[in-house]
């Protein structure tokens, strides 16, 4: 028995060791400066009933409880909006458009105003030609909320990165304005 102990110490000690933590140095988190940082702003005017001519988003799917002209009750929980809405370089929604911002959102939990949203820049102004393309959680009550930068065409082609939202403006529920502060890591 002895023979046996002393065999299984030595097979085990001789036996190339290995380590839940890697021998050659971790390499530390590089942070990288963005290849580019651009700011925009898109203005969102949801269909009320009313503003057929001026809305640029429209509910398009609700709760049993919601009807498509007035947003849901309890922080509009399982509202889903389509939305055409400009993008301008500065907060003033008169400016000229250098593209659209298209895509939807879906307002997501009863207890927190928040929703998930999904959307492209669609840019064909002299400044820009193509898409960037967001999605990400977007929970409305921070004074900044970041989501990803999953992709692009054009002078965008694959490009990734961070978006940074911050609600510029409102008046009541039928209009926002979000700032955009974009920075790509992975420029093309």
């Amino acid at each position: 028995m002895k023979l046996i102990s002393s065999l299984i110490f030595f097979l085990l000690f001789s036996l190339p060791h290995s380590s839940p933590t890697p021998t050659k140095s971790r390499k530390r988190l590089q942070i990288h400066k963005p290849c580019k940082t651009l700011t925009f702003y898109f203005h969102d005017i949801i269909f009320n009933g009313h503003n057929s001519k001026n809305a640029t988003s429209a509910i398009v799917g609700t709760p049993p409880w919601g009807n498509t002209t007035t947003l849901a009750k309890q922080n509009h929980f399982g509202d889903l909006v389509v939305f055409d809405d400009p993008i301008t370089l500065d907060n003033n929604l008169h400016s000229h458009p250098i593209g659209r911002a298209q895509g939807f959102y879906i307002y997501d939990k009863k207890e927190i105003f928040t929703s998930w949203l999904a959307f492209s820049f669609v840019f064909n102004s002299t400044r820009h030609k193509g898409t960037i393309n967001f999605a990400g959680a977007d929970p409305l009550m921070n004074k900044t909320r970041d989501i990803s930068v999953i992709g692009g065409t054009g002078d965008f082609f694959m490009t990734r990165g961070l978006a940074t939202l911050s609600t510029d403006a409102f008046e009541g529920e039928v209009y926002f304005r979000l700032r955009v502060e974009i920075n790509l890591y992975e420029c093309w």
